[in-house]
């Protein structure tokens, strides 16, 4: 439980935030939309469906731009 908090912690404190729905463009310049923002080991990561392909890939918020 207290992983869940320091999750939530991050991305209130996370000048990116993502949600389920946003648009946004890669940095390979996809467009595609958050279906899910998720948290492991390694840290905060968002998953993306992009519009040219019908999967959903895992990026860095870093490498994300709100459209």
């Amino acid at each position: 439980m207290s992983e869940s908090k320091k999750t939530g912690s991050f991305l209130q404190r996370n000048e990116r935030q993502f949600e389920v729905g946003d648009r946004v463009v890669t940095c390979n310049q996809t467009i595609g939309t958050v279906v899910r923002v998720d948290c492991d080991n390694n840290g905060v990561f968002i998953v993306v469906r992009l519009d040219v392909l019908p999967r959903e890939f895992a990026y860095d918020p870093c490498d994300l731009k709100l459209i």
